[in-house]
């Protein structure tokens, strides 16, 4: 398939998954994960329309942000070193990985410097997998009495990656686990705004949480494809 027509697919199967839930279309922002890609791929992918781009290291990212910065909004998904920060402040709008104090406190400082507001995804192992980074379900609402003092950061949502499933429908309990606990965390009133968004959602595994209540889906090989090499 082409990039277009990847491109409409994964749109079509999008307004499927909005369709079964009843849900609105704009409520669901697909990220281009352009991390196992070339530059010249990740052009593509912004000359066709896709607004946000995500990468995991900043190391693989520099020389795509040198060449293509001043485009698109990007996303930073992997975890992210403290000794990093400095690297990916002010260039990627969006943290979905931010899972310790201590990665608080440096983008607190880093941000206060710059005079830079930092919008965070807390990361989440909903699964318990050991292979996995993330806080703890039952960490979370500690977490963020810990970091209410970070006015540098606004925490806009969570984030969790599921299991990878030959059935998608073996992922729900993951995703549905997320939005619960989003929901938890808003009754408890422990952010200055309300928690909205849901980063969830992967190439195996995006429809079924888009019909959980994913407001971004992290789309990879089923959208951009992968470049071995790249």
């Amino acid at each position: 398939m082409t990039l277009q027509e990847r491109i409409a697919d994964v749109e079509a199967r999008v307004a499927r998954a909005c369709a079964a839930s009843g849900r609105d279309v704009d409520g669901v922002n697909v990220i281009a994960v352009t991390k196992y890609v070339s530059l010249d791929t990740m052009s593509a992918v912004l000359e066709a329309g896709l607004e946000h781009v995500a990468e995991s290291r900043w190391q693989d990212a520099e020389p795509k942000w040198k060449a293509l910065g001043n485009q698109g909004t990007w996303h930073f998904i992997g975890h992210l070193q403290t000794n990093k920060v400095k690297d990916v402040l002010g260039k990627f709008a969006y943290i979905h990985s931010l899972d310790r104090i201590s990665l608080a406190k440096e983008l607190h400082k880093k941000a206060e410097a710059a005079g830079i507001e930092v919008k965070a995804f807390l990361q989440v192992n909903i699964s318990g997998e050991d292979t996995k980074f993330g806080l703890s379900p039952e960490e979370v609402p500690d977490f963020l009495r810990g970091i209410s003092a970070f006015h540098r950061i606004k925490v806009v949502g969570l984030m969790t990656m599921a299991p990878h499933e030959e059935d998608p429908e073996l992922t729900r309990p993951v995703f549905r686990g997320l939005r619960e606990l989003r929901d938890e965390l808003n009754a408890l009133a422990l952010t200055p705004e309300p928690i909205q968004e849901l980063s969830m959602g992967m190439s195996n595994d995006f429809e079924v949480a888009i019909q959980e209540g994913a407001t971004w889906v992290r789309l990879g090989t089923v959208l951009v494809g992968h470049e071995e090499g790249a």
